[in-house]
């Protein structure tokens, strides 16, 4: 299957589970509830959601299985999305091709959405899921704090704001942004094999695959950033360059981060052989990932 319709296979299921999970936007306080589904639903590509599907069902899990975890780990993104984007943070008003949350609602509003959604996540993870053990509900719960915390996304994100204006090396930008992008990215790949009952075996192929292509993510929106158009992107078009922030084209040069995100997606695609042509779904979001409009 291409992987557009792929992508968009996965993001229709994963959309049904969040307007499950999440609390009707006629609930009390309802303000909030709207503003949560705002911020979550209608929008986006649903990488990590798919990845959490395309490992689990590489493995032989079913979607049922899996439906947590996916739900989950786009929860503790559209979190993100919400907090990065405050004043006090990245600071914009685009998102998703709409105003942020903070600009549809207010700030207060916008922090108490990413809090609540954040929450949210690990109450569907730890509730009663078909064919997840406890054993595995609770190492689901782990392995996504672990990504989403200070040792991986939330502090990829410090780490982010202390670089700001400042010369860094490759080694650094690499260090800031596999916490930052790409600890959502890896455990969204990990998570799936888990929920699927991995081995050994491949569950180490899949980390390498994971930590892979969650690199060359980061690395492909600072290229998209310098080379694509706000209405594309659905975002603002050079936000990263008009706040100083460092980035992969500013650091190595524009071709040379093309050429490095070129050699992630073969690392990653050549991590998957031994899941033979069980990979090959992993395989087309991996490529759609680093060849997506340039």
């Amino acid at each position: 299957m291409p992987a557009k319709q792929l992508l968009q296979t996965y993001a229709d299921r994963v959309e049904q589970v969040l307007d499950r999970h999440l609390p009707a936007a006629n609930t009390a306080p309802i303000k909030l509830h709207t503003a949560m589904r705002y911020a979550t639903l209608g929008g986006g590509k649903r990488v990590r959601g798919a990845l959490v599907y395309a490992t689990g069902e590489a493995l032989g899990g079913g979607p049922e299985q899996l439906d947590a975890a996916a739900c989950a780990v786009e929860l503790i993104h559209a979190f993100s999305l919400v907090h990065d984007d405050l004043p006090s943070m990245d600071n914009d008003d685009l998102r998703r091709g709409r105003p942020t949350c903070h600009k549809a609602f207010d700030e207060p509003t916008a922090l108490l959405v990413g809090d609540a959604l954040q929450t949210l996540a690990f109450e569907v993870l730890s509730s009663q899921n078909r064919g997840l053990t406890a054993e595995t509900r609770i190492t689901l719960v782990r392995i996504l704090a672990v990504a989403s915390g200070s040792l991986g996304m939330a502090g990829g994100q410090a780490l982010d704001i202390e670089a700001t204006g400042k010369d860094l090396t490759v080694e650094q930008l690499i260090e800031i942004h596999e916490r930052k992008t790409g600890a959502l990215i890896h455990v969204s790949v990990v998570m799936g094999a888990i929920a699927a009952g991995v081995g050994n075996e491949a569950l180490q192929a899949l980390d390498q695959f994971g930590r892979a292509i969650g690199l060359a993510f980061q690395i492909v929106d600072d290229i998209l950033d310098v080379t694509s158009d706000t209405q594309t992107l659905g975002k603002t078009q050079g936000a990263d360059e008009a706040a100083n922030k460092a980035t992969f084209p500013a650091v190595m040069g524009l071709e040379a981060a093309r050429e490095r995100a070129t050699t992630l997606l073969e690392s990653a695609l050549a991590s998957l052989k031994p899941l033979g042509d069980n990979g090959r779904s992993l395989a087309e979001i991996a490529r759609f990932i680093v060849n997506r409009h340039y």
